[in-house]
């Protein structure tokens, strides 16, 4: 019954670019995005506690259209600003390297990032061995095709009927191989495809741990400076800034109070 409601419910939106009647690309890419949504479903349907939330539920059981999405065709100014904040993180998740205390989170990110990176060679070859059955089976169609002309073509009776067989043949053959590259690339090829994007989700929160240690180093030479500055008003003697300078620097102490405490508790979590 729930693989029926998720069958039933799996919804696909696309842009005016992909309503073109009748493209093969089209229907390859519906389908493509379809089975996406229906393994992302089911995924979701198993988790013990999203499968039991009543908006799911109702997702899943409700009859009536969804709901359009909005705002969705172009990039707000907020939209780009968290696309360029994506970048650099992305950036600093290759140039900045943490001194790791704990040799359990060295140990397990070395673990994921070479689980992903044998998950991307196996993708890239699963792609390949598509590719491969699909030119394989289009030109298995050529054959079936050309032999069928010459059956036509040919007087003698016994080797056109046997050339009609093999065209016959070649055709069954056709569909078999389209039949088992559809089947590598739907329950393999995007199946390892989502085990990536777990993995990548994975190792986007063993970042957000980085990015809080890297915000507490930043903080500890923020305190530095700030001290420095207090210093030198304490000096010159500058009572109409000193109390800002304090202020400054119990700011900093906070933040860095703030991260210490953030960075423990998303080790603990992970």
């Amino acid at each position: 019954m729930l693989n029926t409601f998720v069958l039933g419910s799996t919804k696909v939106k696309m842009s005016p670019q992909q309503t073109e009647p009748g493209a093969p690309r089209n229907a390859e890419w519906v389908e493509t995005r379809r089975a996406a949504l229906q393994r992302y479903v089911n995924r979701t349907a198993q988790h013990p506690v999203l499968r039991v939330d009543l908006d799911f539920i109702n997702f899943l059981e409700s009859d009536q259209e969804l709901p359009r999405a909005v705002n969705t065709a172009t990039l707000s100014g907020a939209g780009v600003m968290r696309l360029f904040n994506k970048v650099g993180e992305t950036v600093n998740k290759i140039t900045y390297k943490m001194d790791e205390s704990d040799p359990w989170f060295d140990e397990k990110i070395t673990e994921v990032e070479n689980l992903d990176a044998n998950l991307q060679k196996l993708h890239s070859a699963l792609k390949s061995l598509v590719n491969t059955r699909k030119e394989l089976s289009a030109l298995t169609g050529l054959v079936a095709k050309s032999a069928a002309m010459l059956s036509t073509c040919e007087e003698h009776t016994g080797l056109s009927r046997a050339l009609s067989n093999l065209a016959d043949v070649e055709e069954k053959i056709e569909l078999l191989r389209s039949e088992q590259a559809n089947s590598d690339f739907f329950i393999m090829a995007e199946f390892v495809k989502d085990y990536i994007d777990l993995f990548s989700a994975v190792k986007s929160v063993f970042h957000e741990r980085v990015k809080v240690f890297q915000n507490w180093q930043h903080a500890q030479l923020q305190l530095s400076k700030r001290r420095e500055n207090r210093g030198r008003y304490e000096l010159a003697n500058r009572t109409d800034k000193l109390e800002q300078a304090q202020q400054e620097v119990e700011e900093v102490l906070n933040n860095i109070y703030i991260y210490t405490v953030v960075h423990k508790i998303i080790g603990v979590l992970i």
